[in-house]
């Protein structure tokens, strides 16, 4: 059954974050059953939730909840190759073919045109996996019921891709492509020896003590303290929903399906935690931070660009905000902070239909 919108609650200054509040309320009250938001501002915490974790308990949703965080992976993956290329490991003018021989091959697509910088900022032209329509019945639509254990091998995922044209010549547009991903995924693996979840565990979740945070690879379950998820299926990531369609419990997946382009699970505050320590440096050489935020324009979207696995939006009251979204079944997210790493939100809804998320970010940031 559907849920209610309850009043947001949380800690702090109800002034400071009364906007916040009600934008929550009212993504609640279009869609998903319930939403958190936790925001960060030199040492000031607010956390608040709207509606319900669990349409069958009635929980209510908790600040600490980890929940799929989706494309907010790109960001994690992006830091990764920056941090490679520091150390001398690999360039980002590498071409896909010098790490991928033979890999991105098929219908126009050529590995030896498309750098590795090209993967990152979603400039490759290569088609995303996701837009492919046996894909979307498995993964969006109710086929997904039958195949929410299904295991994606990353090879798999790009033979999909590569059935298609490309969306564009190397380097002459910008479209976001969750192959891309999985792509810089099996670049990692090739300049390491070892898995990106592997190399994400060791670079940033252990050294930014991010305890709430996890690759489960073909794990099935979310960690707790968690809430339900939940789809209307309609075979498009994010879809509209109507009232009279049926809504579906979506929370055991194999998240092998998103793999380096969006498998991870984490909780708002860790999130804020990562975002915090990378745009103030923390992570990154100022050489390799500087090239994470330099952008390319996204045609008809004015106020939003895109750097490597970053993207900068320009809000109403001029204030610039850098971050990234993450959908995957059942949950959206979005993780946003100033450039100096001094204020954060990241919030999450357990819903995937008619979520608009920037109404939030304007909420939390200029105060309407």
């Amino acid at each position: 059954m559907p849920a209610s919108a309850t009043s947001a609650t949380g800690t702090g200054s109800a002034s400071d974050h009364r906007a916040t509040r009600a934008a929550l309320d009212e993504v609640v009250k279009g869609g998903p059953p319930g939403g958190i938001a936790v925001a960060e501002r030199g040492h000031d915490t607010w956390a608040g939730r709207a509606g319900t974790a669990d349409l069958a308990t009635g929980r209510q949703p908790r600040a600490d909840d980890r929940f799929r965080a989706g494309s907010i992976t790109k960001t994690f993956v992006a830091t990764v190759v920056l941090q490679l290329e520091a150390e001398g490991k690999l360039s980002l003018d590498d071409t896909v073919d010098h790490w991928l021989p033979g890999v991105v091959r098929g219908n126009g697509h050529d590995g030896n045109r498309i750098t590795v910088r090209q993967l990152l900022n979603h400039t490759s032209g290569i088609y995303s996996y996701t837009d492919d329509e046996g894909f979307k019945r498995k993964a969006f639509g109710t086929g997904f019921l039958r195949h929410r254990y299904d295991t994606w091998t990353p090879e798999r995922i790009v033979r999909i891709a590569m059935s298609h044209r490309p969306n564009f010549d190397p380097g002459d547009e910008w479209r976001y492509s969750d192959t891309n991903y999985i792509l810089a995924g099996m670049v990692i693996r090739k300049a390491t020896g070892h898995s990106y979840a592997h190399e994400i565990e060791q670079r940033i979740l252990r050294p930014l003590h991010m305890d709430s945070t996890t690759l489960p690879g073909t794990r099935s379950r979310v960690p707790g303290p968690s809430g339900r998820t939940y789809s209307k299926l309609t075979g498009e990531l994010s879809g509209p929903g109507k009232p009279g369609d049926p809504t579906y419990d979506v929370t055991d997946l194999n998240p092998s399906l998103a793999g380096s382009a969006g498998e991870i699970i984490s909780n708002s505050r860790d999130l804020n935690r990562f975002y915090r320590a990378l745009l103030s440096g923390g992570l990154l050489e100022p050489r390799q931070l500087e090239e994470m935020t330099t952008t390319v324009p996204i045609r008809g979207v004015p106020s939003v660009s895109y750097g490597l696995g970053l993207m900068k939006v320009k809000l109403s009251c001029d204030v610039e905000v850098w971050g990234h979204n993450g959908g995957i079944q059942g949950s959206v997210s979005d993780t946003v902070t100033t450039a100096d790493g001094d204020h954060a939100l990241t919030f999450n809804f357990n819903g995937d239909w008619n979520v608009q998320q920037q109404p939030v970010v304007e909420a939390e940031f200029c105060g309407r």
